[in-house]
């Protein structure tokens, strides 16, 4: 077998079923859904609007992709019923769950001190109560079949260090990496890893809606100087859900461009803005 014969069978998922959750809104689910369908996966597409489904997955269905479009809430009993159900009528073992259903509109930035309980509990459904019970079922799926098997979902760097003016969405992020941690520790033991993805500023349609687009701003803030785009997220996911990580469970990899690794008090050449001689900063970084 060559090597690329090798590559191919760890990363490939032929034969194998799995479901996208938040699939159409022509992000990293979009991307995802794509990426899984050309390494040989039938994917289950959810989402609530069929107008996304027709806008950005119909699309890769024309291209011969094997994507089946399901129109379901997920944030819903209901909603994770049907998908169920699709589960057990669609031809292949079921193989993993990509949970990328949730995210925040920008009118629930506020100050904590605004914060209502109904945006407390808007933003812990959509981005926690969705992917633990999506996780569950599929989670229960898999263990009637006597299948192992992989979950990821979808967290944030705000669930990772701090979100200030945007505590409900980061404690709802890091609520999913605990939830990721313990399920974990539940589910090794029948051969389900479950694992999650933490992306920093990524070009997406829905944070087109609040991060403008500033390339010299990028180069500042991030060390890799720019925002990451959905399908570079999108391969992180296919790692974690191919045999590529058959030893990997209960992590959250941080897929950001090192944002994480700027610190605040730095400037553009990642040296410290405290440093008043020039001389010593010329020195330091040639």
């Amino acid at each position: 077998m060559s090597n690329s014969q090798v590559g191919d069978s760890l990363v490939g998922l032929d034969g194998r079923i799995v479901v996208v959750s938040g699939a159409a809104g022509g992000g990293i689910g979009t991307s995802v859904t794509s990426m899984l369908a050309r390494a040989g996966a039938t994917v289950i597409a959810v989402s609530r609007s069929k107008e996304n489904l027709d806008t950005h997955i119909a699309p890769l269905i024309a291209q011969g992709l094997s994507i089946i479009p399901l129109a379901a809430d997920a944030s819903t009993d209901d909603g994770i019923a049907i998908v169920r159900e699709q589960i057990r009528r669609t031809d292949g073992k079921l193989h993993g769950l990509v949970n990328v259903a949730g995210g925040a509109a920008p009118a629930t930035w506020m100050p904590s001190t605004r914060v209502t309980r109904a945006d407390w509990r808007e933003l812990f459904t959509a981005n926690l109560e969705t992917m633990f019970f999506m996780s569950q079922m599929v989670a229960s799926e898999l263990k009637a079949q006597s299948r192992p098997g992989s979950i990821v979902s979808i967290s944030s760097i705000s669930g990772m260090n701090t979100a200030p003016f945007h505590i409900g969405y980061g404690s709802a992020k890091a609520a999913l990496v605990a939830t990721t941690r313990t399920m974990a520790v539940e589910l090794a033991e029948v051969g389900i890893r479950v694992n999650a993805i933490a992306p920093g500023v990524t070009a997406t349609p829905a944070s087109s809606t609040y991060v403008d687009d500033d390339p010299e701003r990028d180069r500042r803030a991030i060390t890799m100087g720019r925002r990451g785009r959905p399908e570079e997220q999108a391969g992180a996911i296919l790692f974690l859900l191919s045999d590529l990580s058959t030893y990997i469970t209960g992590q959250t990899l941080l897929v950001d461009g090192g944002l994480n690794l700027k610190w605040t008090h730095m400037g553009p050449d990642h040296t410290s803005l405290f440093l008043k001689d020039e001389s010593f900063r010329d020195a330091i970084t040639h």
